[in-house]
């Protein structure tokens, strides 16, 4: 059987204001290429679809128009799972029509699918269970069982061990109580199958970057390597970025990390996925495959001042990319060179000054006194940012400036009365 492995899609997800909508398209295009071009029986998708709860119309569209063409028309099987980003009971909505497509989508942790089989006939689930699915694949001479495990926050957990009469379970660690949910549920796997594992979660000594909102990254809802069940041929995991393997694991596991760099943290990152090929009996072969689709992040640092960055514009260096650049300067940036930087480099996204100065001038407490406090807070900025202030922000700032100026009246108002 031969299984592709991806997740953190982030449909919708945007870049500093920039939409990024045209580049997780063409992930979408190379994902089912893939799917196509390597004979693919399974996709497993590990969560984090979308970026929110709320995902816009047209990354909704590009969902279900992904999904539909990875089962191929019901001849290939694709298990989606919610991750911390979506909503679960929205994911799984259009579930009566994937459900003829041989696409399976699970919101919950104890998610059932029932038994039933595609319209095509090419993919059908033989038998289920909370949490659980054995699915045939036509073509494939093993069937699979498949543990699938859905964000589960610690509410969820406590749900699904709720009527198990050992009251002991409910008051265990948040890794002890995945543990528990593999150890039963992979007394469904089986000699002549193959067996997988495919959860949105932290494992602990997982590589993070910036682009994740933590689950409780580090903290209560880590769980420990050992909590996977020795007998699975493979793990999918979602919710960290980074293509990794979990090290520790009883059995191969991995995260596929998102498609596409979604902060500047990421940036030189390669993106991947893993081709699994897997039978009883047999070692798991796994192959990473590097993803070309999306623009490049690059971060550029400008040691030698604006004339630099504006040199290597000029030149077309990472004229395909998504750029965050620092100058080193010893004076703010005018509006001006920002612009012609950006007419230059359209991908420029983010430009700090970085103030290099061998003595910084210090105001004394006498010159303070005599200057009213709009100067100082444009003079602060400036000093903490390189940049002149922008009238929107100056006026927000008088703004909250002159509510705290009336409060401050109305409270010497009524102590007067009193």
């Amino acid at each position: 059987m031969r299984i592709l492995h991806t997740s953190d899609w982030h449909l919708g997800k945007m870049l500093e204001n920039i939409n990024r909508l045209d580049e997780q398209r063409q992930f979408i295009d190379q994902l089912c290429d893939l799917a196509e071009s390597e004979k693919i029986d399974v996709v497993l998708v590990a969560g984090d679809i979308f970026d929110t709860y709320n995902p816009s119309s047209a990354a909704e569209e590009l969902f279900y128009e992904a999904i539909d063409r990875l089962s191929s028309r019901g001849s290939r099987a694709v298990v989606v799972i919610a991750g911390n980003h979506d909503n679960p009971d929205r994911l799984c909505a259009a579930s009566p029509l994937a459900n003829k497509n041989g696409i399976i989508l699970l919101g919950y942790p104890a998610s059932d699918p029932g038994v039933w089989k595609s319209e095509s006939g090419g993919v059908a689930v033989v038998r289920s269970g909370p949490g659980w699915l054995e699915l045939n694949v036509a073509g494939c001479e093993h069937n699979a069982v498949i543990i699938t495990l859905p964000y589960p926050s610690e509410a969820r957990l406590d749900q699904v061990l709720a009527n198990d009469p050992d009251e002991k379970k409910i008051q265990m660690a948040y890794s002890d109580k995945v543990k528990d949910i593999f150890t039963r549920l992979g007394q469904n796997f089986r000699d002549d199958t193959v067996n997988l594992i495919v959860g949105h979660i932290f494992m602990m000594g997982g590589k993070e970057s910036e682009s994740e909102r933590a689950i409780q990254v580090g903290g209560a809802m880590t769980v420990s390597p050992e909590a996977l069940p020795s007998n699975a041929h493979y793990t999918a995991l979602g919710h960290l970025h980074r293509p990794q393997q979990v090290k520790n694991a009883p059995c191969p596991a991995y995260y596929s990390g998102s498609p596409l760099a979604y902060s500047f943290s990421e940036a030189d990152y390669s993106k991947a996925l893993y081709i699994v090929d897997a039978a009883p009996g047999c070692e798991t072969k796994i192959e990473e495959v590097y993803l070309s689709c999306g623009k490049p992040l690059k971060r550029w640092e400008a040691k030698d001042g604006i004339e630099q960055a504006i040199k290597w514009c000029e030149e077309g260096k990472d004229c395909n990319a998504w750029i965050d650049l620092e100058i080193h300067t010893d004076r703010p940036i005018m509006a001006e060179e920002q612009k012609r930087l950006r007419e230059l480099n359209p991908g420029i996204i983010n430009i700090r000054p970085r103030i290099i100065s061998e003595a910084e001038e210090v105001m004394d407490l006498k010159d303070r006194e005599t200057r009213r406090i709009d100067e100082l807070f444009i003079d602060y900025y400036k000093y903490k940012t390189g940049m002149e202030i922008s009238e929107e922000l100056m006026s927000v700032f008088l703004e909250v400036l002159n509510e705290d100026n009336e409060e401050e009246k109305a409270d010497l108002t009524a102590e007067t009365s009193a």
